[in-house]
């Protein structure tokens, strides 16, 4: 009775409450074929030792630790031991909300930092407390820019992250929301910003790109931001490396930015949980979707910090509420805010230079597949052998390949895109270059 909640004969007074005689009856509406007639194809039980053993075992297959060229909106950089340390204390690890101001003030208050801080990231001049994470940050801050513009269309360039875009179609298709994906040229890597202007029109809420986009291109933000002004439409620019701003410009001409904070000190595990964050101009804030830390003065004129301008539906009405489910990634954001306080300016600067000197040394020794400014993320020709096969061959050597470009971009089934963070070592950027160029 350990795991079962309601004894036999629980069940069987429920079952007479409903006027039904067994279970049978209660799941008689649904079709034949979902039922489920046959025991599950589960092994026997196991110990608490065995299962133990089984998990050890099963860990050991993991690749954690492995020389890593698989980037695609999760990177490999290293995080700090602090950061552990810090958010392993209990005031942080173990806190459930930071409703309750005045027994969450050192929450808040990490929370205030976080946003300062992605402000100066990003050039604008408002930022949440982060949002679930990048996917999910991209249709909220489409969303937004709909309720500021009262359109709905928005324009996205198929060089934003392809599961993005699938989160974004799907918040689409049910709130009529009507979207056009435009191409990218096919030298450069980079959005066809031709095509995106013929696309915009007065009827466009948003037009989306990112930079670096999933090529690891950097894109004319700038030009983007005139193509979707002269239409009355707002710039949204997503990101998935916020390293590169250490040494890019922060894409101040957009009107909100939108995007992910994994590699500040948040491990790639298997895809989450991550931290997103919308960033935005002041003339905005109140369309801003997800909790907003102020900092104000206690009746003692002491600084204390609070929620405010927190349109979400647990604070206001439910039909006034700029999202209804979002919520920020409070330790996961902390991880994030305590990684920008180690590197601080300089040394995120430093970060970027050593990625962008190892990418471009990898890049030197394979055929590259577009020609665009990049950061550490590009997209290499793998003529002589398979994608799959150049990944299999690296696995052989305990190295993770790059990331096969078929599945999303069939015209580029012969291609994989690759990353080199600070990470990289010089002997195993060789042996990558070696499978590709099928030595």
């Amino acid at each position: 009775m350990r795991y079962l909640p309601k004894s036999d004969d629980e069940r069987r007074e429920m079952l007479a409450e409903l006027g039904l005689e067994s279970l049978d009856d209660l799941y008689a509406h649904l079709p034949e074929e979902v039922l489920l007639r046959e025991p599950l194809k589960l092994g026997p039980g196991k110990s608490e030792y065995e299962i133990t053993d089984y998990f050890r075992r099963l860990s050991g297959r993991n690749v954690a630790g492995r020389p890593c060229f698989l980037g695609a909106g999760a990177y490999c950089h290293y995080r700090p031991v602090l950061v552990d340390v810090l958010v392993g204390r209990g005031e942080f690890l173990t806190a459930y909300t930071p409703y309750q101001a005045e027994i969450s003030q050192g929450t808040l208050m990490t929370i205030f930092e976080f946003q300062t801080m992605l402000c100066q990231l990003t050039g604008m001049e408002v930022a949440n407390a982060s949002v679930y994470d990048g996917s999910t940050a991209v249709p909220e801050a489409v969303q937004m820019a709909r309720r500021i513009t009262r359109r709905d269309r928005v324009v996205v360039a198929n060089t934003v992250h392809p599961e993005y875009r699938q989160v974004l179609e799907t918040y689409a298709r049910h709130q009529g929301l009507e979207t056009a994906v435009t191409g990218y040229v096919r030298d450069t890597g980079m959005a066809d910003l031709e095509e995106i202007e013929r696309e915009t029109d007065e009827r466009t809420a948003a037009v989306l790109i990112q930079s670096p986009n999933f090529f690891g291109v950097v894109e004319d933000v700038r030009q983007a931001a005139e193509i979707a002004h002269a239409k009355g439409a707002l710039l949204i620019v997503v990101f998935t490396e916020p390293v590169a701003y250490g040494v890019l410009e922060p894409p101040r001409q957009a009107d909100i930015v939108a995007g992910e904070l994994q590699s500040f000190a948040i491990a790639p595990s298997y895809g989450g949980p991550y931290a997103g964050v919308i960033a935005t101009r002041q003339k905005y804030i109140r369309q801003l979707p997800g909790r907003l830390v102020g900092r104000t003065k206690d009746i003692e004129g002491r600084g204390a910090y609070c929620l405010t301008l927190t349109t979400r539906e647990q604070h206001i009405r439910r039909e006034k509420a700029t999202s209804n489910i979002c919520t920020n990634q409070a330790l996961v954001a902390l991880m994030a805010t305590i990684f920008m306080t180690v590197y601080g300016k300089r040394g995120l600067r430093e970060l970027a230079e050593q990625n962008l000197a190892k990418a471009h040394y990898l890049a030197g020794k394979v055929p590259q597949k577009f020609f665009g400014p990049f950061f550490n993320e590009f997209v290499a020709h793998s003529a002589v052998r398979k994608p799959a096969e150049v990944n299999a061959r690296l696995m052989e050597r305990g190295i993770v390949g790059g990331l096969p470009l078929g599945r999303f971009y069939p015209e580029l089934e012969d291609c994989l895109l690759l990353c080199a963070t600070e990470m990289a070592r010089r002997e195993d950027m060789d042996a990558v270059a070696e499978a590709i160029l099928g030595r």
